[in-house]
């Protein structure tokens, strides 16, 4: 028990400290300074319909707290894309989640990135891409997209860290609604939901 709970400590240790590094590198590309909570993460991962047969896409996995919350929910590695921007992310990601699709590349150039899959339909994206930090245009152009990738109804799910969502909903194109405010969290976060208008 005592050598588990070491284990697991230093774990979290070396995932924090790969997080900082990579912030220090890249400020604006990480956008926080420490890992998504894995509370914060498992209500992402909570928006996945295992059984709707479709892959899952994740952009911005950072160090893979989010990315273990997926595949705990039930998806298989084969069925997961993945999108990290950082080269000092990317390479542990690929060793620590062997099976993974993973794409090294800027989530605002998916269509070169995503290559062949690019025109599949994905069940959900989980997105941890600091958007803050981007344009508003940028933003709603990015979500557009996803959007399209996605199965008719089906989330886009956004973690963020200020008060409003960092996409405002646009009219008869797709709906925002809140999804939940997670305290145990560094900082605390917001997590917002998007879908496509109903016809």
């Amino acid at each position: 028990m005592v050598f588990r709970l070491k284990r697991m400590i230093t774990e979290k240790f070396d995932e924090e400290m790969r997080f900082f590094k990579g912030w220090q590198r890249d400020m604006k590309g990480v956008g926080a300074i420490l890992p998504t909570s894995g509370v914060a993460a498992r209500r992402m991962a909570s928006v996945i319909d295992v059984h709707s047969g479709r892959p899952v896409l994740e952009i911005g996995a950072g160090t893979g707290v989010i990315t273990k919350a997926i595949l705990d929910r039930g998806v298989s590695p084969s069925s997961l894309v993945s999108v990290e921007y950082s080269e000092h992310f990317i390479e542990a990601l690929r060793e620590n989640f062997p099976g993974v699709d993973f794409r090294h590349g800027d989530a605002f150039d998916l269509k070169t990135i995503m290559d062949e899959r690019y025109e599949q339909t994905f069940d959900c994206v989980i997105s941890a891409v600091p958007m803050l930090s981007f344009p508003p245009e940028k933003r709603v152009a990015l979500l557009e997209e996803l959007l399209d990738m996605v199965g008719p109804g089906r989330p886009v799910i956004q973690i963020t860290y200020g008060a409003l969502s960092p996409i405002p909903p646009q009219r008869g194109r797709f709906t925002v609604s809140h999804y939940d405010f997670v305290v145990r969290n560094i900082p605390p976060a917001q997590l917002w939901v998007y879908r496509r208008a109903a016809d």
